[in-house]
């Protein structure tokens, strides 16, 4: 640990400069400031300082080349800048992750947010790193425990996949992932909360992760108050601490709340910049921005770790087809909807299973898993498409057979989507099989590798055999009634 502080102390001391480059201000044009005498050294994305007489510098980032001058995006308001005003060149700034950043609060630039000291380690890092080679990348690996019955059975995340949660606002988005971040089995957790209002960074720390989910988190944080370049920079330099830990041979769990924030951000440099906006008002190198930013997850080569993802997306009124949520639909290996409707009658997480959807599947699961996932599917969208009937009082019991059964599963699968005790991959599945036969459903239920497995309803907990032709009639037996 001492050897790793002196290493970053070290690296701190070397990008010490004795000489800086300097310019001025010659023009302020709207959020933009024109600067001459740094055209011959700058480059675009290079960090400067602006020396504002009587007040506090501020930062800034080239954004354009125009011969002998140079057009800056500063992180604020420009108000007090004046012709003439001395601009600092820094150049391009990296970030270098630590393992000593485990369990702390930073900003997109490495700097501690929590209030202790905080030294970068020893080597910097590529803000937008390319992604491991393709033809080297491993296949995703093996299911993982998740502590959520949904994520065990219907959607489950593999080791390496990247999944996208798409949610309007309020809606329970940040409360799931923080359950994600205490309970999934990963080594580290990296988390990006891009453009979140600054109230929320202490209540994610303290309630959604607590104590025990920081010990293996990191966390990257730029509010909504910040400059776009800030926001954006928040997802790259979260991927880049993420990227650290993955090449150690780590399993990193790396979450983004949200990607729209990170895609809005973009739309506000780019335009800045003088690119046109497209499509809904986002400029054409946004699809690339975020593909780019999604490919560095996922399973890493040889000697690497992977990095399983969670990119959470702000859908407004639940548009499915707004255009970041269609850009990402295509990229990623699955999504899960969440539905206000469902938060709003009461259950947690508010999923829309119909519209969900992991790609590990069917591979992830053996035969008898996939038919239990497919049986209790037919069954939930057989109760939505009569929804409207059934409530009305239109519809009577015996008319189909097979919505009869869908009407008994609905109130126990509806109440399986939402248990999020700790349990097994194996017990969550245990619990499914048992309400299909409830619901009068004849499974074949095939061997998962166990003498015995435990099916858990409320504070029961029992045990039966799972041999793959056993009834679990005399189990459903001693449970309440429906």
């Amino acid at each position: 640990m001492v050897h790793t502080t002196f290493r970053g102390f070290r690296s701190e001391m070397a990008n010490l400069r004795p000489v800086r480059d300097i310019g001025r201000v010659g023009a302020v044009e709207g959020a933009l400031l024109r600067v001459g005498g740094l055209g011959a050294i700058a480059r675009v994305g290079d960090q400067v300082s602006i020396d504002r007489y009587n007040r506090a510098p501020v930062c800034g980032e080239i954004l354009q080349l125009h011969g002998s001058e140079v057009s800056i995006l500063p992180d604020s308001p420009p108000d007090g800048v004046s012709i003439g005003d001395r601009v600092v060149l820094f150049g391009a700034s990296g970030i270098a992750p630590s393992d000593a950043w485990i369990g702390r609060v930073i900003d997109p630039y490495g700097r501690p947010l929590d209030g202790a000291a905080l030294l970068p380690g020893a080597d910097e890092r590529r803000l937008r790193a390319p992604p491991p080679k393709p033809a080297e990348r491993r296949s995703l690996g093996a299911r993982l425990e998740t502590g959520m019955a949904v994520f065990n059975t219907f959607l489950p995340i593999v080791r390496g996949q990247r999944l996208g949660l798409f949610a309007g606002a309020g809606v329970g988005k940040s409360s799931l992932l923080g359950h994600l971040a205490r309970n999934m089995h990963v080594d580290v957790v990296v988390i990006a909360l891009v453009g979140e209002r600054g109230r929320e960074l202490r209540e994610f720390v303290e309630q959604f992760l607590g104590k025990e989910g920081m010990k293996r988190s990191v966390v990257v944080a730029a509010t909504s108050d910040q400059s776009p370049f800030v926001r954006r920079r928040c997802a790259w330099a979260a991927m880049c601490v993420a990227e650290h830990f993955r090449d150690q041979g780590k399993h990193v769990l790396f979450l983004v709340d949200s990607i729209t924030r990170f895609a809005e951000a973009h739309r506000e440099v780019a335009v800045a910049g003088g690119e046109l906006p497209s499509l809904r008002g986002y400029p054409p190198s946004t699809a690339h921005m975020i593909m780019a930013l999604c490919e560095r997850a996922g399973p890493g080569s040889a000697g690497m770790g992977d990095i399983t993802a969670l990119f959470s997306v702000l859908v407004a009124g639940s548009d499915m087809d707004e255009p970041v949520a269609d850009i990402l639909r295509g990229v990623l290996d699955g999504h899960v909807v969440m539905d206000r409707k469902i938060a709003e009658r009461g259950r947690y997480p508010a999923i829309d299973l119909l519209r969900s959807l992991s790609r590990s599947l069917p591979d992830a699961a053996n035969d008898g898993e996939n038919a239990s996932i497919r049986a209790a599917r037919q069954m939930l969208g057989t109760y939505h498409q009569s929804e409207t009937m059934i409530r009305a009082g239109l519809y009577s019991e015996g008319s189909d057979p097979t919505l009869d059964q869908a009407l008994r599963a609905w109130p126990e699968l509806d109440a399986f989507i939402a248990e999020q005790e700790s349990v097994s991959i194996r017990n969550s599945f245990a619990r499914l099989d048992l309400i299909l036969r409830r619901a009068g459903i004849a499974q074949t239920l095939q061997s998962r590798g166990s003498t015995q497995r435990v099916v858990r309803s409320g504070q029961n907990n029992l045990l039966a055999p799972d041999a793959g032709d056993q009834d679990l009639s005399n189990v459903s037996a001693t449970l309440p009634a429906e």
